[in-house]
């Protein structure tokens, strides 16, 4: 898969599920992806290691992609998302989906 298509379906998984990941967990990885600081910011900035950094946004994108093997939620949504039907209908299913 390609690096920036991997990105996103990160992105979208944490989207989705990220508010079952630990606090500390969302915290590096919303400075990893959203806020786009390298390892070694991070490092500097939480007083660890840069590998430490690396682990537990390792462990964050796991958890998140051991949810979606579970649920499917995103999955879900994309089919949904490719369906012919009345999109104010479409947008109302999915946010259900969300909730």
């Amino acid at each position: 898969m390609e690096e920036e298509a991997k990105r996103q379906l990160t992105i979208d998984l944490y989207d989705i599920y990220g508010s079952l990941l630990t606090e500390k967990q969302r915290t590096y990885f919303e400075d990893y992806y959203f806020l786009d600081l390298s390892l070694s910011e991070m490092a500097e900035n939480y007083g660890i290691s840069r590998n430490g950094v690396f682990d537990q946004i390792k462990r964050a994108v796991s958890a998140l992609e051991e949810y979606e093997m579970h649920i499917h939620l995103l999955d879900k949504m994309k089919k949904i998302g490719s369906m012919e039907m009345d999109s104010k209908l479409k947008e109302e299913i999915l946010n259900l989906l969300k909730e």
